[in-house]
C-alpha cells in the first residue's frame, strides 16, 4: 500500500499554493472540497459529470496535496481528500477565505 506524503505546516508556501490554485480545475476542486459537507472528496465523487479520466484527477489531487492544500487518506478503496483548513489559516490567516471569496 502507498503512503501519502503531505508536507509539514510549516512547509507549505505561499508560491506552492497559489501555483498550485493556478489551474482552473484544481480551483473548482478545492471549491467542491470546502463545499462538501462532510470535508472529503474522492476521485469518484470529483468525476462524477467531469469529462476528464480519473488518472488526470489524481494528478490533481497529488498536486493539491504536494502543495499542502489538501490532505488524502486511505478508506478501503478509495484515497479520501479533505481541504486542511487549520493549517493553511495557522499558516496563511485568511487566504482561503480570500481565494475563494474571488473564484469566478
Amino acid at each position: 500500500m502507498t503512503g501519502f506524503v503531505h508536507p509539514a505546516t510549516a512547509d507549505i508556501t505561499l508560491a506552492g499554493v497559489l501555483g498550485a490554485l493556478a489551474d482552473p480545475v484544481r480551483l473548482k476542486l478545492l471549491k467542491k472540497l470546502l463545499e462538501k459537507r462532510h470535508g472529503c472528496l474522492s476521485c469518484t465523487e470529483a468525476a462524477a459529470g467531469a469529462e476528464m479520466p480519473k488518472s488526470t484527477l489524481s494528478h490533481h489531487f497529488r498536486i493539491l496535496r504536494d502543495a499542502g492544500l489538501i490532505r488524502t487518506e486511505k478508506l478501503g478503496v478509495e484515497n479520501r481528500n479533505r481541504v486542511r483548513w487549520e493549517d493553511l489559516n495557522e499558516r496563511f490567516p485568511g487566504l482561503l477565505v480570500a481565494i475563494m471569496k474571488f473564484q469566478s
